[in-house]
């Protein structure tokens, strides 16, 4: 009877990995640990009844509560749900009268509370005590009419702001006769025109005690604003404070603006998201110096303190599975070396899938802000079922990301080009005679790899979309010369069924293709395969597509993959899914859907507070003789 096979799909590989690193993508081969595979399946089978179970006991609902007082009166039905939830509910029995008539006067007076917040002010509540051997706390409440707004109005204290200034603060308080003279909207009003007038340039702007007229004659609420604008500020360059190695000349041109621009709110906040984005700072502050502080030739300087993270981290991580056996890792990581937010690392890592000696650096906001360089140089053996391949390589990448201010709808686009180097020796199967073939290669590539994402969450998505498309110009130098093109896209969907988006349906489709070369021509590490957690889930590691006579995964110059999947949050912690993945590999140049292999399976999710992780469950539908009953697969994240 044959063993079921287990795979380990770990986090952090790209949509289109490079071929670079083959860590964490897991596979299977045929062994002979049966016991450890039943032992696995065993404990996921624990897993998911002792999930089950825990689900079942924290969805059992507890006692209900009852409210602190009894609601008496004709209400509206939207305010006696507001004075409701105002009252609240306990699940303390009252004891006597006493208690029951302290409970109601302490009702009533969040029942007020309630009625001038929403425009009543013509109200009449009492609190009462019902009668008999178990006394209620009673509230009664006649709201009388609802107030109206009248003609809000802003006395300027002082020199009053520009023309366009004041006009911007009585457009921003939106607050048209008539409408109901709500406390929180007179509140916000005065908000909205204070942030109307910052926006400006005047960043001194301040606020007296407003002052609101309610006339119970004409049954109208007035408010009448009290704010003094103050000058304009204008803006010089970054005074830093710091306790690591920040270089001030680096630090100054991330600002947003130019010395001598008018004071804006969103400028100082866009340089905060900047120095938080390069991952290098504990905890950043920016802020407008005071008018105290102010330069002769009139300027303002901003303020920055950064307080930096470590120096220096060390992880070490070790890992096993039943195919690829034992891992180790270490991770040596350096920040801020260069003094401008840079991170330097070297990793190491030893397994019989990906041994490797890896370095990287990355600049963030290189030569412009929000445009990060990163730069990667590799010693690297790896060892697939499809091929063996040692080398080493060199990479260069810019990815550039569009703000919340751009342009044609690019905001949160990610941008990158590079390109790469790759020199090694791969180890594989000769197409057609079977024998075993060395090839001596020098790969040079470039790409181009743009990324939308419009979803959510992106670890957890429920609903929204994400596209990406990425095209790698390549050029093998070695036993003859060949230019190729490499192209991918993939777009990834997901509906909510409701308003909380607790049930949801995620659709992904993937597809790719090796322009200008037949296959016996591209080495193997450059061909496409499929299967295994982030591909098609129920088959292994380069298990989906063609095979030689010997069994040896074939890879193919066309790839195309699709998942659907029902996602459903049985609790805030817990969720199941349900998917159906389908895939294949073709030796001609253009995707096809024949010969699909299709995979599905249950999965269960539990909630980390940043993610979910996932424990995914499948087994093939279409299946070829020797093929494992069911793969499982772990990580973190949603699949897509």
């Amino acid at each position: 009877m044959p063993c079921a096979a287990a795979t380990a799909q770990a986090l952090g590989a790209d949509i289109f990995p490079r071929g670079d690193s083959l860590a964490g993508r897991g596979y299977t081969r045929p062994t002979g640990a049966c016991e450890e595979i039943e032992s696995l399946a065993r404990l996921i089978y624990a897993m998911t009844a002792g999930a089950a179970l825990l689900v079942q006991g924290l969805s059992t609902p507890a006692a209900a509560a009852e409210p602190k007082a009894q609601i008496e009166g004709a209400l509206p039905a939207d305010l006696r749900a507001a004075v409701a939830r105002a009252v609240g509910d306990t699940d303390r029995p009252i004891e006597n009268r006493f208690e029951a008539r302290r409970r109601a006067r302490e009702a009533a007076e969040d029942a007020i509370t309630v009625l001038r917040a929403e425009g009543y002010y013509a109200y009449d509540v009492e609190p009462d005590v019902g009668e008999g051997d178990a006394p209620k706390a009673l509230v009664k409440i006649a709201p009388g009419p609802r107030f109206k707004l009248g003609p809000a109005r802003i006395d300027w204290i002082g020199p009053p702001p520009d023309a366009a200034a004041a006009e911007a603060a009585n457009t921003a308080m939106a607050l048209p006769p008539g409408q109901p003279g709500r406390a929180a909207d007179v509140v916000a009003a005065e908000g909205r025109a204070v942030a109307a007038i910052q926006k400006r340039g005047y960043a001194d702007v301040k606020t007296e005690p407003r002052e609101v007229v309610v006339d119970h004659a004409d049954l109208t609420v007035t408010p009448d604003y009290r704010i003094a604008s103050g000058a304009i500020a204008h803006l010089d360059g970054i005074q830093l404070t710091t306790n690591g190695r920040t270089r001030p000349a680096w630090m100054q041109h991330l600002a947003p603006w130019r010395r001598g621009d008018a004071y804006d709110p969103e400028d100082v906040a866009e340089l905060e998201r900047r120095l938080l984005d390069t991952g290098v700072f504990e905890s950043v502050t920016v802020a407008l110096a005071p008018a105290a502080d102010m330069q002769a030739d009139g300027l303002r300087p901003v303020v920055v303190s950064v307080a930096e993270r470590l120096k220096r981290t060390i992880e070490l991580g070790a890992s096993y599975d039943t195919t690829a056996g034992v891992g180790l890792d270490a991770k040596w990581t350096r920040y801020n070396l260069l003094g401008r937010a840079d991170t330097f690392s070297a990793l190491g890592r030893l397994s019989k899938l990906d041994t490797r000696v890896q370095v990287d650096l990355s600049l963030p906001h290189w030569r412009t802000p929000r445009q990060t360089l990163a730069t990667r140089a590799a010693l690297y053996r790896t060892s697939t079922p499809a091929f063996d391949q040692e080398g080493v390589m060199a990479s260069a990448d810019v990815t550039r990301r569009w703000g919340p201010n751009a342009t044609f709808g690019l905001t949160g686009t990610y941008f990158t080009y590079g390109a790469s180097v790759d020199l090694s020796r791969t180890s594989e199967v000769r197409i057609g005679n079977l024998t075993p073939l060395g090839r001596d290669i020098a790969t040079f590539a470039t790409l181009a790899d743009m990324q939308l994402d419009r979803s959510d969450d992106p670890l957890d998505p429920r609903r929204g979309w994400r596209a990406s498309a990425r095209i790698e110009p390549t050029l093998l130098t070695g036993e003859g010369v060949l230019p190729y093109l490499k192209a991918q896209g993939q777009v990834s969907g997901y509906l909510p069924f409701d308003a909380e988006g607790r049930t949801s349906l995620a659709g992904r489709l993937h597809v790719g293709s090796i322009l200008n070369g037949a296959i016996e021509e591209i080495p193997a590490p450059q061909r496409f395969f499929a299967g295994g957690g982030g591909s098609v889930r129920g088959f292994g590691f380069q298990e989906v597509g063609p095979r030689l006579a010997d069994n040896t995964p074939e890879g193919g110059l066309s790839l195309v993959e699709a998942s659907v999947e029902l996602r459903h949050r049985l609790t805030d912690k817990w969720g199941i899914v349900a998917f159906v993945d389908a895939g294949a590999v073709g030796g001609a140049q253009f995707p096809s859907f024949r010969d699909l292999s299709i995979g599905a399976g249950l999965g269960l999710r539990y909630d980390l507070g940043f993610g979910p992780i996932r424990i995914d469950l499948a087994t093939p539908v279409t299946s070829r003789r020797g093929q494992a009953p069911f793969q499982v697969y772990v990580s973190i994240g949603q699949s897509f």
